[in-house]
């Protein structure tokens, strides 16, 4: 196996989540629907605003890969859902099926041979997509260690899944 199909296979890896730490999956498994907007003592947001700020970053980061036209929101207030904001079913679920989209449309563009990890990103030189990668995997395991805390907080895993 080449060092390039090394570098591919751990990057998706990494992406996935899962190595060192828990998986976006298993952060949001059977969360439960009544607690979506719920503020944990001392945080000024919701599990909700969390994910939603995971979704918005991820999605920011997938989009000036590949977009040249692509405007990012305004830092950082455009990162996060507004304070008042609450979720419902529908776009709690809108919320996670567009991390899983996004995040699978970047580990499909690692896959991809063609993807040159280590070129400058052509409208944006001091960027490549090997960092760019890393910049969501780094952002996602933080924000998802965060969520898993919020839940321990928040009393909303269950029995058995605590430790």
């Amino acid at each position: 196996m080449s060092d390039d199909q090394v570098v591919r296979e751990q990057l998706v890896f990494l992406l996935r989540g899962g190595n060192a730490h828990i998986t976006f999956e298993g952060a949001v498994a059977d969360f439960p629907l009544e607690q979506i907007n719920s503020r944990p003592p001392n945080v000024a947001y919701t599990p909700w605003h969390l994910l939603e700020h995971i979704r918005i970053a991820q999605w920011d980061i997938l989009e000036f890969i590949r977009n040249p036209d692509h405007v990012s929101p305004q830092w950082p207030q455009g990162y996060w859902p507004s304070p008042d904001q609450q979720a419902d079913e529908a776009k709690w679920e809108k919320t996670i099926s567009g991390l899983r989209a996004d995040l699978r449309a970047l580990q499909d563009m690692v896959e991809d041979s063609r993807t040159d990890l280590y070129a400058p990103i052509p409208h944006a030189e001091d960027y490549t997509v090997l960092r760019e990668m890393l910049l969501v995997a780094d952002h996602n395991a933080y924000h998802i260690g965060e969520f898993s805390i919020l839940r321990q907080v928040m009393s909303t895993w269950r029995a058995r899944d605590e430790g």
